[in-house]
């Protein structure tokens, strides 16, 4: 699909993609899905046992998405009830409220299915966050989408929703209502330079500029590299409008994945995906960034070490600004490939290394110094979240893996692992939480939602 287009997305939907949409709803607004007891339901006494502070996580796997209570004191998760997709969870992202949760599915994904990212159906779904309970009801139609998506997010007021597309790259902006329901699709004036396999939009604090982070795709066999770049726009009120590329290099030997915004200083983190490094650009006036980064960081200790397929995934700055966080995993299909092989350091889990790289932040210069590589307890980390308080992270582990004591080899499922965060930024591991599939689906999504 060209980028002609996708802009003009905007001009409306046949009749046939709206009826589909209507049968896509699997219940009645308001009514929540569970595949748990009533027993396991959230009552306002349990609830209010874990502090006066609420703090639901939210679980991928496959089209079920799958809520746990958080106790950060005691890094602590209880699982309760579960809400189905009519496809494959691929990411969510709560509205600025905290009252109201935005999904963004795919029956073309993840590549675990086997499927293609065009085939299928593909969408975007609210629900309402129960303030007590963190229990997900239905709200309102789902958004057809053209293709599938890999990552969604709210403007900063909460009046639109921003959704990236990776195969054909791309990015499209739909209203939200006053009640919260995702509303019609916001045409685009211009032609936008959406660049080569879009991995994230992230819209900056100011709400004037939308970064689309667009990866490019490494070399392969006889095909060469697609460039990657950080694709800068303009946006006013749902629209955007192209103002900068940057990509150093022309974007060779520079495919970035996901970026951060430093709460306090005009600062962006950015995670170069297979060159396993950490970028920091400036923020400038006029609503861009520098050219070519301030400071570039590797993210293992020891960069001998570095394997083949290895790559750097997600990135989250702590809430005081002073660390940054990024996520060290094997490539999937090299994970399935050594699963019977001996991988990191400490020889525990087969499969390569798969590890949460620390930084701590010069809060005058914004450099990075790597101060820690810690073991994820699991295979393929794709995604991991801190609570608002910065006192705890809790790492996705996306696939099974083999963990080896002494002569003994033993399969261990998808987990989520809780680690606890210290003053100095360092983190201790503290348990992990099995998560169990059957093969066909991976843990591929979490997050932690304050609740209202």
């Amino acid at each position: 699909m060209t980028i002609a287009a996708w802009n003009r997305l905007g001009l409306g939907l046949p009749l046939m993609v709206i009826l589909t949409a209507c049968s896509m709803l699997a219940v009645s607004r308001g009514k929540a899905l569970t595949t748990v007891s009533a027993a396991n339901a959230v009552s306002a006494d349990s609830a209010r046992g874990l502090g006066s502070s609420r703090l639901a996580l939210y679980a991928g796997i496959g089209a079920e998405l799958t809520q746990y209570d958080v106790d950060v004191e005691n890094a602590a998760l209880i699982k309760r009830g579960s809400v189905t997709l009519p496809g494959n969870v691929q990411f969510a992202w709560p509205h600025p409220s905290r009252q109201y949760l935005y999904v963004a599915w795919s029956t073309g994904g993840p590549p675990a299915a086997g499927l293609s990212s065009s085939g299928g159906r593909h969408g975007a779904s609210a629900f309402r966050i129960d303030p007590v309970s963190g229990g997900l009801y239905p709200h309102g139609q789902p958004a057809v989408l053209p293709s599938r998506p890999i990552h969604l997010t709210t403007d900063i007021p909460g009046r639109h929703l921003l959704i990236a597309y990776n195969d054909p790259s791309g990015v499209t902006v739909h209203g939200i209502s006053p009640d919260g329901t995702i509303a019609s699709l916001v045409p685009q004036s211009a032609r936008l330079d959406v660049g080569i396999y879009a991995h994230q939009v992230r819209v900056d604090p100011s709400n004037k500029m939308v970064i689309l982070v667009t990866r490019g795709n490494g070399p392969s066999g006889n095909k060469p590299e697609d460039p990657g770049a950080l694709k800068i726009f303009s946006y006013t009120d749902g629209l955007l409008m192209n103002r900068a590329s940057i990509a150093p290099g022309g974007g060779f030997n520079f495919q970035p994945r996901n970026l951060d915004f430093h709460p306090l200083r005009p600062w962006v983190f950015v995670s170069l995906e297979r060159q396993n490094k950490l970028q920091v650009y400036e923020k400038l006036k006029g609503g861009t960034l520098s050219h070519d980064p301030v400071f570039i960081k590797d993210t293992a200790a020891n960069t001998d070490y570095v394997r083949p397929g290895q790559l750097a995934g997600p990135i989250h700055i702590h809430p005081n600004g002073r660390f940054v966080y990024q996520l060290v995993v094997t490539a999937r299909d090299v994970a399935n490939r050594t699963r019977g092989i001996a991988g990191n350091q400490d020889k525990s889990v087969v499969g390569g290394e798969n590890f949460v790289a620390v930084f701590t932040i010069d809060q005058n210069t914004a450099e990075p110094t790597l101060i820690q590589n810690i073991d994820t307890r699991g295979l393929v980390p794709r995604a991991f979240d801190l609570d608002p308080t910065g006192r705890i992270l809790i790492v996705a582990n996306q696939l099974p893996s083999m963990a080896v004591g002494g002569t003994n080899v033993s399969t261990m499922p998808p987990n989520l692992a809780v680690f606890r965060v210290h003053g100095d930024g360092k983190l201790d591991f503290v348990r992990t939480y099995d998560v169990q599939t059957d093969g066909s689906k991976s843990l591929f999504w979490m997050g932690l939602v304050p609740l209202h």
